[in-house]
C-alpha cells in the first residue's frame, strides 16, 4: 500500500521537526514537506500533492483559517487541525472543523515537546483517519455570527405542518466522533424549542465541549449546556458530555437525571457513547430515539443494540453524509438500526418519530 503523504504546517520549527518525526516513524506514513506559514505551504501541497495536511492556527502571513477556507473551496484536502489547549484556541478549533477540518490535536502550551511525543498515537491515529475521510468542497459562508438568533438565520423547525403535542418523556440520543461537531450542530439547529430533550456524547477532549456547547447554544431553539451531575433532564434542552467525563442517565422518582463522573475509559474514549447509550438503554427503554452520527471506529454499537432490544427506535447517518462511515456501519452490523438517512433528514425524521407521524419503513 502507498504511503499516507503528510504536509506539516506550523510557524514553530519545533512543532515541525517533531510532528516530521512522528509521522515518520510510521510504516504506512511519510512526512513530504513542511511548512512554516501558509503561502510556503501553498507551493509545497502544489508540488507534493499531500492527502493529508496538519496546520496550526495561528500563524504569520495569512492567519490558518483563512487559509483553510481557501484550500476547502480550491483543493478540498483531509486537514487535521494542531490547536492550541486554551478558550480561544478551542473556539477557533470548532471554526476550523466547520470550514471543513477532519479533526484536531490539542497541543499543549508548555513542554511542547514532552507533550507532543505524549500524544504521538493520537496525532497518528487521527492522521490515519484523515486520509480516509470524505471531504467535502466549501461553497458558501459556513454560518452566521453567533450572536444570530435562530429566527434571523432562515432555519425552518423540521416539524410536520400540522401542529403536534410533543412527548415529554421520549429523549434523543446522539453518539458522533470524527465529523460530529458539523452533524450535531445541523440537527439541533432545526430542532423546535419544544423538542424532547437531547443527550449527547461526542468524543473530544477536556477544554473544548464548553466552548462547543456555547456555540450552539447560541445558533439553537433548544438550550444547549455540557452536562452536570445530578441535573434534571429536560425538555427543550441538549446536554453534552463534558470532556474527559463520563456520561450517563439515571431515574430519581419519575424525573431522569444526568450522571457525570470520572469512570475509566471504555471502547478507549472519555466520554464514551457505549456509556451513554447503554444507560439510555436500561433508563429510557422505548422512551429513547437513538442517533448514531459520523465517526470512527464502533464504540457505542453494541450498546444502541440494547437500546433496540429495550423498544428505542434506531437511526444511523448514511454513509455518503458522514465524513467517516465508522460508528454508523458498525451499528448498522450489529443490527441496532431501524432506518438509516441522510444528515439532512434525520432532524424530520426523529420529529416525525416524536409527533407518532407513523413507523417508516424498517431495514
Amino acid at each position: 500500500m502507498p504511503k499516507i503523504k503528510v504536509v506539516v504546517v506550523d510557524d514553530s520549527a519545533l512543532v515541525r521537526s517533531l510532528l516530521a518525526e512522528i509521522i515518520n516513524k510510521q510504516p504506512d506514513m511519510e512526512c513530504v514537506g513542511t511548512a512554516a506559514d501558509p503561502l510556503q505551504a501553498r507551493e509545497i501541497i502544489r508540488e507534493r500533492n499531500p492527502d493529508v495536511i496538519t496546520l496550526d492556527v495561528e500563524m504569520p502571513k495569512m492567519d490558518g483559517l483563512e487559509f483553510l477556507a481557501r484550500l476547502m473551496r480550491l483543493r478540498p484536502t483531509p486537514v487535521v487541525m494542531v490547536s492550541t489547549l486554551t478558550e480561544k484556541g478551542a473556539e477557533t478549533t470548532l471554526k476550523a472543523l466547520e470550514l471543513g477540518a477532519v479533526d484536531f490535536v490539542a497541543k499543549p502550551r508548555i513542554g511542547v515537546s514532552a507533550g507532543l511525543q505524549e500524544l504521538a498515537d493520537d496525532i497518528v491515529d487521527k492522521i490515519r483517519i484523515a486520509a480516509k475521510a470524505h471531504v467535502r468542497r466549501l461553497v458558501a459562508p459556513v454560518t452566521p455570527s453567533p450572536a444570530a438568533s435562530p429566527a434571523t438565520q432562515g432555519t425552518t423547525p423540521a416539524t410536520p405542518s400540522t401542529p403536534v403535542r410533543l412527548s415529554t418523556e421520549k429523549v434523543i440520543c446522539i453518539g458522533a466522533s470524527t465529523g460530529g461537531t458539523e452533524a450535531i450542530k445541523e440537527i439541533l439547529m432545526e430542532l423546535p424549542a419544544d423538542a424532547p430533550a437531547v443527550v449527547i456524547t461526542q468524543h473530544m477532549p477536556p477544554g473544548f465541549t464548553a466552548s462547543f456547547a456555547a456555540r450552539l447554544d447560541s445558533l439553537c431553539r433548544i438550550r444547549v449546556a455540557e452536562a452536570r451531575d445530578g441535573e434534571r433532564i429536560l425538555p427543550g434542552h441538549a446536554y453534552i458530555a463534558p470532556g474527559g467525563k463520563q456520561f450517563s442517565l439515571a431515574r430519581s422518582g419519575a424525573n431522569y437525571v444526568a450522571v457525570v463522573d470520572d469512570s475509566p475509559p471504555v471502547n478507549r474514549h472519555k466520554p464514551s457513547v457505549e456509556v451513554l447509550f447503554r444507560s439510555c438503554a436500561r433508563v429510557l427503554g422505548p422512551n429513547a430515539i437513538g442517533v448514531m452520527l459520523t465517526g470512527m471506529g464502533g464504540d457505542g454499537a453494541q450498546a444502541m443494540k440494547e437500546m433496540r432490544d429495550a423498544g428505542a427506535y434506531n437511526i444511523a447517518q448514511d454513509e455518503a453524509s458522514c465524513v467517516v462511515f465508522g460508528m454508523p456501519k458498525m451499528a448498522i452490523q450489529a443490527g441496532a438500526v431501524h432506518e438509516v438517512l441522510p444528515l439532512k433528514q434525520i432532524a424530520r425524521a426523529i420529529m416525525e418519530r416524536v409527533a407518532g407521524a407513523g413507523v417508516r419503513h424498517r431495514i
